[in-house]
C-alpha cells in the first residue's frame, strides 16, 4: 500500500511537471491532484527535494525504456514518431528539465538522458536519411536539432502531424547542409 501510494505521488508529480509551464512544483497542488493529504506526501518523501530526486530517477528509468524501443526503429516516420507519441509525458518532462537547466541536478539528468537515447536516435537518422557525415558533424546536428525540438514542443502541439512535419523540415535542413558541404 505504501509503495503504491509512493508510485501515485511520483507518477502524478511527473505528469504535473511535464505539462507545467511553472518553474516548480507545489505540494498543495500535487496533493489535490493525487487526492491524498499533504501529510501523506511528507510521510513518504520528507520534503520536496527528496521527491524531486525520485522524479529524476523515474525519468532516467523511462529514458532507458525509450532507448530500448529506439534500438528496434528502422525509420523516423512512423517508428520513432510512434515511440515519441507513446512517451509524450517523458518527452515533455525532459523539456521541463531543459527549461530549468540552471539547476545543476536537472542539467545532469538532461546530459544523462541525452547519452542514453542519443546514440540510437543518431543511428536512426543515419539510416533513414542516408547521411554520410562525420561523427562530429552528426553529433553537432543532433545537439542543435535536439535543442530546437525542445524549444518548439509543448503539450498542445505534440502530435503525429507536428512530429512528422518537424522531422520532414529537419530532413530538408540536413539535405541542404549536406549539399552546401559538398559544394564547398
Amino acid at each position: 500500500m505504501i509503495v503504491e501510494n509512493k508510485e501515485i505521488w511520483i507518477k502524478t508529480g511527473y505528469d504535473l511537471l511535464a505539462n507545467s509551464e511553472e518553474k516548480g512544483l507545489k505540494i498543495e497542488a500535487l496533493a489535490r491532484k493525487v487526492g491524498i493529504s499533504k501529510s501523506s506526501f511528507y510521510h513518504r518523501f520528507a520534503d520536496l527535494e527528496v521527491f524531486i530526486n525520485f522524479l529524476l530517477k523515474y525519468h532516467l528509468e523511462q529514458t532507458h525504456i525509450i532507448a530500448e524501443k529506439e534500438k528496434n526503429c528502422k525509420t523516423i516516420d512512423p517508428d520513432l514518431i510512434n515511440i515519441l507519441l507513446e512517451h509524450k509525458t517523458d518527452i515533455l518532462f525532459n523539456r521541463y528539465l531543459r527549461i530549468n537547466r540552471d539547476k545543476k541536478i536537472f542539467d545532469d539528468v538532461v546530459v544523462k538522458s541525452n547519452q542514453i537515447v542519443g546514440n540510437y536516435f543518431v543511428l536512426i537518422w543515419v539510416h533513414d536519411l542516408k547521411l554520410n557525415l562525420t561523427p562530429n558533424q552528426l553529433q553537432g546536428i543532433f545537439e542543435l536539432a535536439l535543442e530546437n525540438f525542445y524549444l518548439k514542443i509543448n503539450a498542445e502541439i505534440f502530435n503525429k502531424k507536428w512530429l512528422s512535419d518537424y522531422f520532414n523540415d529537419l530532413k530538408k535542413v540536413i539535405e541542404n547542409f549536406r549539399i552546401s558541404v559538398k559544394n564547398s
